[in-house]
């Protein structure tokens, strides 16, 4: 696709970033074809190539409007595109760039502007935890729509205490500890079975993809650096063979920290360090399968396998929970239609567009409810919360149904 830059772009690092990932666009439409929001709205400006030639005509000085905005904000930030494209366009870090560039020329409503600065601001706070805690004890008072981004709390159980010479990194996350606090003592208890000790850095805190994807990409990459900062003394040693993410949507992000901060002299070369070493937590079910055969006694019954598309479009992994967890003894299946489509969580998204949000949900519960199963399972908080508001099956992060299968040593 050939564009011609306007003068304001032209000699910018994200003009000519956009620049070089436009030329490989060759207009052929199959990303169409997958794209969620394409599937319900039916309109080409709601798909990824409409949103292209979108940002195409704002970079060659076409000034973007209310409408432009509203385009790129129904944007899933999937990347289910990605997967499907045959030239590669990298239309994640391309509709970075289109958001960032017509948020600063399209004011937003003060309702709007509001709620996005409680999002930004508020799930990375200090307080969010207490507030979510009060939110739990108050959970059959909320309000229908509040109570289904509440869970209902939950023991974390026990972090354990043995020390291995085999140590890694995990980013605990800005919410889960909040919400989901035995996902994260769940995957410590599985490694730890394993002879993998898990050691979690105090000073990280969110990976930086809400404030990122919010348009605050200069708060995002505070908290970028922030992280990497807290994990360089491990790195720097050596003390650790990997950074593991058991939420997909944080692993996406922090395995493009080398991307996000290629242009900081300073953090370029930690940042790709970083990415080097981040693993999704089920990247390390090859090494965990051999440890913990005979020690898994799965519950009886089928589990759905819910994969987010951060896993299997933003980190292109694909078929190792199902098999891993098959090969010891439990039964997993993903849905038999649209197994690679978006559930509707996506981070924020289900709260600023819950109508959308909410028929992705229910379409994706449908596919995974034909299966009959006992409990569906993913490896993603905002996918876990976001399904569980539709049904009253269980919805766990596979590592929590492992944790609880396994036999004391």
């Amino acid at each position: 696709m050939q564009t011609h830059l306007s003068p304001e772009y032209a000699d910018t690092p994200d003009g000519r970033a956009a620049e070089a990932i436009l030329r490989r666009c060759v207009h052929c439409g199959f990303c169409t074809a997958t794209c969620p929001t394409y599937q319900l709205l039916g309109d080409e400006l709601d798909g990824p190539r409409g949103r292209i030639y979108l940002i195409k005509q704002v970079l060659e000085g076409q000034a973007p409007t209310r409408r432009t905005q509203l385009h790129l904000d129904r944007c899933l930030t999937c990347r289910n595109c990605e997967s499907t494209c045959p030239s590669g366009v990298e239309y994640g870090h391309l509709v970075d760039i289109g958001r960032r560039i017509v948020e600063e020329k399209v004011p937003r409503e003060p309702g709007d502007n509001a709620l996005r600065w409680a999002l930004k601001e508020g799930l990375s706070a200090p307080l969010f935890g207490p507030a979510m805690k009060l939110g739990q004890a108050l959970r059959p008072l909320l309000p229908k729509a509040l109570r289904a981004k509440v869970p209902a709390a939950r023991d974390a159980g026990r972090w354990p205490a043995r020390e291995h010479p085999r140590k890694v990194l995990l980013l605990a996350g800005c919410v889960q500890p909040s919400m989901a606090p035995n996902i994260n003592t769940a995957t410590a208890r599985v490694l730890d079975a394993a002879g993998i000790q898990t050691i979690v850095a105090p000073e990280a805190g969110c990976c930086g993809a809400v404030k990122f994807h919010l348009n605050d990409q200069a708060g995002g990459l505070a908290q970028m650096r922030a992280n990497i900062d807290a994990w360089w003394p491990w790195i720097e040693n050596g003390a650790v063979e990997a950074i593991v993410m058991n939420a997909s949507g944080c692993g996406v992000t922090v395995r493009e920290y080398g991307h996000h901060l290629q242009r900081d002299p300073v953090y370029a070369a930690k940042a790709r360090r970083v990415s080097e070493l981040t693993r999704d937590l089920s990247e390390l079910l090859p090494q965990l399968v051999p440890a913990l055969r005979g020690r898994v006694r799965p519950a009886a019954g089928l589990l759905a396998f819910h994969p987010p598309c951060s896993l299997q479009h933003g980190m292109k992994l694909r078929g190792g929970v199902e098999q891993h967890l098959g090969e010891l003894g439990f039964q997993v299946r993903v849905a038999n239609a649209e197994s690679h489509l978006c559930c509707g969580s996506a981070g924020t998204y289900s709260v600023l567009q819950p109508k959308l949000a909410t028929e992705l949900r229910d379409r994706k519960l449908g596919h995974l409810g034909e299966l009959r199963p006992q409990a569906i399972i993913s490896a993603n908080m905002g996918c876990i919360t976001h399904l569980q508001s539709g049904t009253a099956t269980p919805v766990r992060h596979w590592v929590e149904v492992l944790d609880a299968a396994l036999a004391p040593a």
